[in-house]
This record gives C-alpha cells, structure tokens and sequence, in this order.
C-alpha cells in the first residue's frame, strides 16, 4: 500500500531532486508498494531505474535488481551513492576483499538495493545466502532478454523463472525500454508473474531527430556530422569489428577524440574504453552491438548507424542511448541497399527454415523502414503497437524535407510483367536480385542457363540499371503489389492479386524517390537555451568533483541541471533546490561549490536576462493493454452488485487489485457505474481534492483526503470522470 506518513513526492524531491513524477512512474511505484508484480515498458530515459528505486526507499528490506551489464551496476550504484540512498552490486569485477565487505553489509542490513548479475544470482550458493538478506522485491532489468522473441535474448535469463519458488512473497517488476505485445506476454509467463499489471508508455521520443541518408562517402558523412556537434558525445554503430577500429582511427586522425569497442578486444581494453566515454574523457565511441545495452550516459548527442541494422527492436534501443536526459539529440543510419544483401547472404546460411524466415522478415522490415517516405517517427511507434496522429512529426527527415513521388506506372508494369514471363518461361521462382539483371539485359550463367535472354522483358530496362531496379521492387514490396515467399531456401518473388490487376488495368502506381546524401547540413536542434560561458565553468566544475569522487560527470549534474542552472542563476538553497535533479543530499554535498561558482560569473559578468522556459508540452499518452480476463471476470461481479471487498475475498485477491481492475476497465473503454462502489460523499471528497491538487497528484490526492480512501478508489473516480469528458 502507499505509504501515508510521506508524500512520495516528497521522497522523489529529497532522494532524487525531481518535483514530479514521468507518465506512469506514480502508477508503477504504486503497484510495487502495494506488492502487485508489473511489466513496465518505458522507452529508454523514460526512468525505468526510478520505478524501483523509489520503493526502495520507501519499504524496508532489500530490493534485488538482474542487471546485465557490469558497468550499468557500478553507474547506477554511484548515482545512488550521490543521491544518499544505500546501494551496492556484486560482479566479478570485484577484489575479494571488496566482495567479502558487500556481502557483510548485506547481512548487517545496510543496504536497501543490491545490484546482481544473472548468472551470479542464480547459483545455488548464493540464492541460500540471499534468502538471510531479506528480500522484500525483484527488479529484472532489461527483461526482454529473458524471451525467445526479443531481439537479444539471453539462455541464462531463463533461470530466473526460479526466483518465484525461492521467494514467493516478493513481488516481481519485469522492465523493459522495447518489447513487442508478444515479448511483453512471453516475459510474463517466462518470470511465473502473477495477474501482473502491463504499463506501456508511449514509444515516442519527442526530442530525437531521426535521419536517414544514402551511404555515398559513409566517412565523409560522419565526419560532417562529427564537425557539426563538435565536443558532443555520440555512438557510431558499425557492423564490423574492422569497420569499428578503421572508423575510430579515421575519426582520430581528423582531430576529434575517439575510441574503439568490440567484442574482439581484451576485457581490460573494453573496460577502459567504455570508462573514458562514460567519463567524458572519449566523446566518441565506434562499436559494434556489443556495446550499449543498459548504457546510462545521458548527455549522448548522436546516434549513428553507419550500417543497417540486424532488426526495428534494434535500431530503436540503439538511437535511444542518445538524448536519455531529454535534451535534442539526433539520429542518423546511413543507408546502401548492399549491407541488407550483405546481411541477407549470412540469414541464407542459417540452418532452421525457421529461423531463416523470422531473420528474412526483421530485415525486410528494417529495409522499409530506411526506404519509405513516411514520417519515421510513425513507422517506430506503427512497430510497438502504437499510433500517432497524422501530419508532420517535425522531427524526422520525411517531414522536415519529403522526398519526391514521381508516377512510376512504366516502371512498376515493366517489373510486374517481367516477374511473371519468367515464371512462364521456366516455371521457377527467383530472387529481386534475377528480375533485375534480367531488365538490365546483364550476361549471366543463370540467365542464359534459363534462357531468358529470350523474354520480350529481357533489356527493357537499361535506363535504370540494376539498384534502380531493386529499388522499384521493394517499393512495389511494400506497396503489396510483389510478395516475397520463403517457400525455397533462399526468397523469392510473386505477383499479388493486387499486382494482377495494376498491371491487367494499367492502373497509376506512385513511386518514391529513393534516399540521398543531403545537399547540406541537416537542421540544427535547439536545447534550453542559456548563459553558454557560465555552463561552461559549471562543465568544469563538475568534471572536478567528479574526478575527485571517481565517478562519471552525469552523476554529479546532469546537463539539463546544468542549463537550468545557467540560466536561472540560483545563489542561495531555496532557488538552488528547484533545480531538476537536486535533491537533500546534493544540496548539502555539491551545493555550496555550485552556487559559488555561480555568484562569482555574476558578478564579474551579470545576468543574462531570459523570458520564462516555456511550459513542457503535455506527455504522450499511454498505451493501454485490452482489458485481461481477470479484469473482466471482477468487472462482470461488480456489474452483478458485489462489492469490492465481497469479489476480493471471493477470488482470493485483495482489494487494491479489484480497484485496479475497475479503473483499467474504465481505461479501456468499458462503463463502471460509481455509485455501486464508491458512496457520494467520497466522491464528492475526492473530486474536490483533485480539483485542488490536478489529476496527475493521486499520491497527494490521497494524503489529503486522509484515512478510509484508497489509491485504487482515487485511481477508479479519475478514470470514471475523464472518460465522461
């Protein structure tokens, strides 16, 4: 249950600086008090961390959090350090003296979060001596990886099903920033949750620039955008353990400051790389996928993918590592129809069909995804399950600078009829890749071993040449007019009914053209605008405390605290407080340093004047899940005349589940009647205290409203009096 005593706000300003909670925090923190388990998906810098690390503070005990990647634990575990909440990890970068010391911290009960691996978790040994640490919750971070459907699935996440028997009372909260409707259901099953609640936040990430250019100088371009952003941090994804070290050294020999990262090099010399980007020492890392799960750098400014990647979960985890602290970031993939062959060559060589086809598909997807004229930011939301209204987003390259439509009606009948005269010809399915060489009149054994040199399509189409050619057919792929089938082991094409009769009626098709190189740079993003020389020394301020507490910058101030800063010019602690990110312990450790440093650039150089920041545009809304069976079945007894207390005892449940199965009904569309369940008088009460405090403050709601309400009856009449708007 929420607890009474403490505002949760007020916990979330004093332990972590913040003034208001991110869309469905409050909702998720909830749940976790009152021991329900959850699947939150939140996209990354959504503060998944936060959805646990608050309850955390809040009940005693111990909370347990799987994280995958050592470097995640040690940024997470000093952040907390900083903020005055007790954290440690247990990894094998540990001495054994330092691992010995955690460990009997642990059992004094002087710790309220432990950070663990996986595979150290799950051994036998260690889940007999956890249970003596009092464990009251478990937080699986990056949960996708325990399904087979995710995009980077891991056997060893597979042990944690195991956590349930071993401690059956500790509520589970599964987290994630991607993972499809059949992932999220996987990762239930997969952990033993019980009647979990699903939150999904909207995927949409208002501050990222997403770009996608032809590849035609791949260095010239990086370099471009290098020199555009120069002194901002930024991860350039390559596929290659080559590409990664050629790239880094290229970078290095034009002047900017970059290091390698691949699964080939020595641990110690992926250690020492990751470290100097995480400290700011090297802005610019190149690196292959091995690098970036869980990263918790949140002033990384761009995101390139030099090469396609392998699926859409992908691409959306990568481009969000930058921006995590709201601020304008970009991302940009350059793009050549070759590294999707490339890439199609190692698919055709796996051995299960199966597998084959779910590769082919992913590709494919990632192929439209880079091809298409629509607005990118549509496409990636489309992907999650996830609509967004329509016109332009303004923050994609679609929008910003639409690519030309041209009839391509010749082009497309020319295409059409060429598939099917092969198929006539020889009675055999082929590949994109044939259908081309055939319209560009190319010698090759297999087209004179078919004999198609003798198809009346055989050189119509040299004014194209051949990745015209593979252009046009995926555009007329994604148009529905050619399928490709997996029936053989490598894809091949057919004509679709719709195809039939475009070409049957010469029906208009209106084609795209494909992406090119920009003509200039691409359009510069703004972030708070503010006294650029007083951020500078407050940069290097807090570069120096952080050296001196051996800990990356951002754990210090982030740079949104940082602009702030600079343009409000706190100088006294009431002022310096309300800055984002100050909580009781930053202000009592790190701010005297800051407002000094602050006094001192005003009054040698004055105060810049600035109008007030504009109000933050309203969140996304929240992606809710059809209403469950269990859901119903409480609905459909509340609808007979029982009561919540009556259907809570009835189903072995309790009664802050059966509120919550009410209000998400409501949610989702369904009708309750308030009388039934909540008396007049409470809800006049509560009515009049949201009118107060808004409907977004259900924790302060509740306080006000004082003993005899709940969070679920607050939760239900919210629902119940937005859905009658």
């Amino acid at each position: 249950m929420v607890p009474e005593a403490a505002s949760l706000l007020a916990v979330l300003k004093q332990n972590f600086g913040f003034d208001a909670f991110r869309p469905l925090q409050a909702e998720i923190v909830a749940d976790a008090l009152a021991g329900r388990d959850v699947v939150a998906l939140l996209p990354t810098g959504g503060g998944k961390s936060l959805c646990f690390q608050l309850p955390a503070v809040v009940r005693p005990g111990l909370t347990v959090v799987v994280s995958p990647l050592i470097a995640l634990m040690k940024d997470q575990v000093d952040a907390l350090d900083v903020a005055g909440v007790p954290a440690t990890y247990l990894n094998s970068s540990l001495d054994p003296d330092d691992a010995r010391s955690r460990l009997r911290g642990l059992r004094e009960r002087r710790y309220r979060l432990l950070y663990v691996a996986p595979e150290r978790l799950m051994t036998a040994g260690f889940l007999a001596e956890l249970r003596g640490f009092d464990v009251q919750a478990i937080a699986v971070d990056e949960a996708h990886c325990i399904s087979e459907w995710g995009h980077d699935f891991r056997p060893e996440y597979r042990r944690l099903a195991d956590l349930r028997e071993v401690f059956p009372t500790a509520p589970i909260m599964a987290l994630s920033a991607t993972a499809t409707e059949k992932v999220r259901a996987d990762i239930a099953t997969s952990l033993r949750l019980r009647d979990p609640r699903c939150y999904v936040a909207s995927f949409n990430r208002p501050n990222l620039l997403y770009r996608v250019e032809a590849k035609v100088d791949a260095m010239g371009q990086l370099l471009a955008l290098v020199e555009r952003r120069r002194g901002e941090c930024g991860i350039v994804y390559a596929q290659s353990r080559k590409a990664c070290e050629r790239l880094a050294e290229r970078l290095r020999e034009s002047g900017a400051s970059a290091a390698a990262y691949h699964a080939g090099m020595e641990a110690p010399a992926r250690a020492r790389a990751q470290e100097a980007f995480s400290r700011d020492q090297v802005p610019i890392i190149c690196a292959t996928v091995a690098f970036g799960m869980g990263i918790n750098k949140p002033n990384v400014r761009f995101v390139v993918h030099h090469d396609l990647p392998k699926d859409i979960e992908s691409y959306y985890q990568e481009t969000g590592r930058a921006g995590r602290d709201g601020l304008p970031s970009e991302c940009l993939l350059l793009f050549n129809p070759s590294d999707a062959a490339k890439q199609a060559h190692f698919i055709d060589e796996k051995p299960d069909p199966a597998e084959r086809a779910r590769a082919r598909a992913k590709l494919a997807e990632v192929v439209h995804f880079a091809e298409s004229a629509d607005c990118r930011r549509a496409a990636l939301l489309a992907y999650f399950g996830e609509a967004r209204e329509a016109g332009s987003c303004g923050g994609c390259d679609s929008c910003l600078s639409p690519r030309e439509r041209y009839d391509g009606t010749v082009v497309a009948q020319k295409l059409l009829s060429c598939v099917l005269r092969i198929r006539q010809k020889s009675d055999v399915a082929v590949g994109l890749a044939h259908v081309a060489g055939v319209l560009v009149g190319a010698d090759t054994e297999k087209i004179r071993r078919l004999a198609h040199t003798e198809l009346s399509t055989y050189g119509i189409g040299t004014e194209h040449g051949r990745p015209g050619w593979l252009a046009v057919g995926r555009e007329l792929l994604r148009l529905g007019l050619l399928r490709q089938t997996d029936d053989s082991k490598f894809p091949v094409l057919e004509v679709t009914a719709a195809g039939r009769e475009a070409l049957a009626k010469r029906a208009p098709v209106l084609l795209t053209r494909a992406v090119v190189a920009p003509a200039g740079p691409a359009a510069a993003t703004v972030a708070i605008a503010c006294d650029e020389a007083l951020l500078e020394t407050l940069r290097q301020l807090r570069k120096t405390l952080a050296d001196a507490r051996d800990v990356p910058a951002f754990v210090i101030f982030g740079d949104v605290s940082l602009r702030q800063m600079a343009r409000e010019y706190p100088v006294d602690a009431a002022s310096f407080r309300r800055i984002s990110g100050v909580g009781d312990r930053k202000l009592a450790e790190l701010g005297a340093a800051f407002m000094g440093a602050i006094a001192a650039h005003v009054a040698a150089h004055g105060k810049q004047p600035w109008e007030a920041l504009p109000a933050p545009p309203p969140p996304p809304p929240a992606v809710r899940k059809p209403l469950n069976d269990t859901a119903r079945e409480s609905l459909r007894r509340v609808r007979e005349g029982a009561s919540v207390e009556a259907v809570a005892e009835a189903r072995g449940l309790v009664t802050s589940t059966i509120w919550g199965h009410l209000a998400t009904a409501v949610e989702t569309g369904e009708t309750v009647a308030l009388a039934g369940v909540v008396t007049p008088e409470q809800e006049a009460r509560i009515t009049e205290a949201m009118a107060e405090l808004g409907t977004e403050n259900l924790t302060g709601v509740l306080e006000r409203l004082g003993a005899g309400f709940s969070y679920g009856q607050v939760r239900l009449v919210r629902a119940v009096r937005a859905a009658a708007r």
